[in-house]
């Protein structure tokens, strides 16, 4: 995320990926809080955004994937001014690789399979679970959406 007082946005790719009718998600601890994302994570000075998934996807679960179509956008700006993140979430494929949670991110506690209806119940960041459970009930026809600001209180 963009450190205190970054003077630009910083842009978080995520991926949907659902294995076994399940959506893969990484969970994480910081400050004592649990939380949830989506695999993903910021994109590099000159790397494209598919490069950067693809990326942040092996490093946080040691699969391998084909990313697909944007779905979601949104914004997560802090109201105290000291982060401001563009999300873009992607659909995603796993194509290989082994799932494991070996991320060098000490706030990466491990990796979760969860039900779509369970979404709702998790602390998930940012909170997009009802429009991540609409596009997988949807599927190819889901149509990319902005979902404006979000934000979720650490």
């Amino acid at each position: 995320m963009a450190a205190p007082g970054c003077n630009h946005p910083r842009v978080r790719v995520a991926a949907l990926l659902i294995i076994n009718g399940k959506v893969l998600l990484v969970r994480h601890l910081k400050d004592g809080r649990r939380y949830h994302l989506l695999p993903g994570g910021g994109v590099e000075r000159g790397e494209t955004l598919r490069d950067a998934l693809i990326r942040e996807i092996a490093e946080e679960t040691g699969l391998i994937a084909d990313v697909g179509r944007p779905l979601l956008l949104n914004d997560t700006v802090d109201p105290s001014g000291t982060r401001h993140l563009v999300n873009i979430t992607f659909s995603a494929a796993v194509t290989g690789g082994q799932l494991t949670a070996a991320s060098v991110d000490e706030r990466i506690e491990g990796l979760d399979l969860v039900d779509p209806s369970d979404l709702d119940s998790l602390d998930l960041r940012p909170p997009i679970a009802a429009q991540l459970a609409q596009a997988i009930e949807v599927g190819d026809s889901y149509q990319a959406t902005y979902l404006g600001p979000l934000f979720a209180e650490e």
